[in-house]
């Protein structure tokens, strides 16, 4: 790796989230947060191309296996890194035990105080996964944060532990009009990413709403499976 080329990836890891100083490893430059314990290695293969590992496993390609993945230009490279440390700040557990330390001196005796330490959750979940998804809506690409809704797969009142409510994978970023419809079991995700859409929802209002046509989610990930699969069975709407 040239001068510049490490200058370069320093200050793409800064940007995305990896702020420690990088350490040198085999090559390649070890991407550190405070925020998180696994680290990402790029290494430079070529003009503009790098290669990007992470050992501690934050599983950077379209599967959960620590396959290297290169990325080719600095602008890919900043998008990998950003999708990198949203998962390093959000893996299983990682939310709830933030929850739980931010609510261990919060009374919960009364109604009132439920509510409160319930809504502490509810924030957190949805800035997890306005960080997961970056920002977009996962289904239309819609990147207007204020619009959109955190939308739990399997229902806060039917989870049984708070990893489960707070889990990131068990939750969609959404447009106000397609968190309404998969709430209400008007919608469904299929673990391959295919939307479907209610039998029972009338053409004129699947114009209406802009789903009459084919949708998918990208991003889907193994994690996510246990809930869209929740979700299909229990929430939505089968009958004609």
């Amino acid at each position: 790796m040239t001068p510049l080329e490490r200058l370069r990836v320093e200050k793409a890891a800064s940007d995305c989230g990896f702020e420690r100083t990088p350490l040198e490893r085999e090559g390649g430059l070890e991407l550190r947060s405070a925020h998180f314990p696994e680290t990402v290695v790029v290494r430079s293969v070529g003009e503009l191309l790098f290669e990007v590992s992470s050992p501690a496993g934050l599983s950077l390609n379209d599967v959960d296996a620590n396959f290297p993945v290169n990325v080719y230009g600095y602008e890919e490279l900043y998008e990998l890194l950003r999708r990198a440390a949203s998962r390093g700040r959000t893996l299983p557990n990682r939310v709830a035990d933030a929850f739980r330390q931010a609510t261990a001196d919060l009374p919960c005796t009364t109604e009132a105080d439920r509510v409160v330490v319930a809504r502490v959750g509810q924030a957190m979940f949805r800035a997890s996964l306005l960080d997961y998804w970056q920002g977009r809506c996962c289904i239309t690409g819609l990147e207007v944060p204020e619009l959109l809704r955190a939308s739990h797969i399997k229902p806060w009142a039917s989870c049984e532990r708070d990893d489960e409510r707070l889990d990131v994978f068990n939750g969609l970023h959404l447009a106000p009009h397609l968190d309404a419809m998969f709430d209400s079991g008007w919608m469904t995700v299929a673990i391959d990413g295919e939307v479907h859409v209610a039998k029972a929802l009338d053409p004129f209002a699947r114009a209406a709403l802009g789903v009459d046509r084919a949708l998918k989610l990208h991003g889907i990930r193994p994690a996510h499976e246990r809930y869209l699969e929740y979700h299909n069975r229990y929430v939505f709407r089968k009958a004609a």
